[in-house]
């Protein structure tokens, strides 16, 4: 059996006096689409920033492919595990300043990543503040994907998206876990996980109370 790409083994984390993750195990497969699935404050986006120690657990380990995160530097680990947040973070500058940020890039190379999450070259010199919230965020899932990560993590990423963007967006997160990058998503909205998920780990109150494939949740958290 494969290594799983991220493994929980007991892990916990406090917060100010307050416990938010309580004895995690579980494990990540390295395929696919992973739904971190729970009501709010159960825990979901805080596991999910365990994985590119952006939280550090109070006890446990979390490994990466087998290796614990505390052996790995934070930089380098993050070039390999991408990450999008809830609300797109622009960089001042244009489009094109977005994506040079991260790393430095030909314009042909910057073209392609626009074209890999399906927004217009002639973006490249605007305003990054221009861009509705929809093209932002598909933006920023670009300069993500500058250092070529080996997975992608996605923080609620379509939660103030309409109907058109979100359904953009979880399309590229398909793509790309269909090309072989493992995508671990996480969210609130069940009918977001039934058209999206492969695997399921659903959380209440900082434990995980489900893990498997998504096809065999019976969609008991609320």
């Amino acid at each position: 059996m494969a290594a799983p790409l991220f493994a929980f083994e007991g892990v916990g984390l406090d917060r100010d006096g307050t416990r938010v993750l309580g004895d995690v195990s579980v494990d990540v497969p390295a395929t696919g689409i992973t739904v971190f699935v729970g009501a709010s404050g159960a825990g979901k986006s805080t596991l999910l920033r365990c994985c590119n120690r952006l939280e550090e657990p109070t006890t446990g380990v979390v490994r990466f492919r087998g290796t614990p995160l505390v052996d790995l530097d934070p930089l380098a680990h993050r070039r390999r595990v991408g990450m999008v947040f809830q609300a797109p973070a622009r960089f001042p500058g244009t489009v094109r300043d977005n994506l040079s940020a991260v790393a430095d890039l030909s314009e042909g190379e910057a073209v392609d990543l626009l074209d890999r999450v399906g927004l217009d070259p002639g973006l490249l010199d605007r305003s990054a503040d221009a861009l509705s919230g929809g093209e932002a965020q598909r933006m920023v899932l670009a300069r993500a994907l500058t250092t070529a990560p080996e997975v992608l993590l996605a923080d609620e990423p379509t939660s103030a998206l309409d109907a058109t963007a979100t359904a953009r967006l979880e399309g590229l997160a398909r793509d790309l876990a269909d090309d072989g990058m493992p995508v671990l998503w996480v969210t609130h909205d069940h009918d977001q996980v039934r058209r999206l998920a492969d695997h399921l780990v659903a959380l209440d109150a900082g434990r995980v109370v489900w893990s498997g494939p998504a096809a065999d949740w019976s969609g008991a958290v609320s």
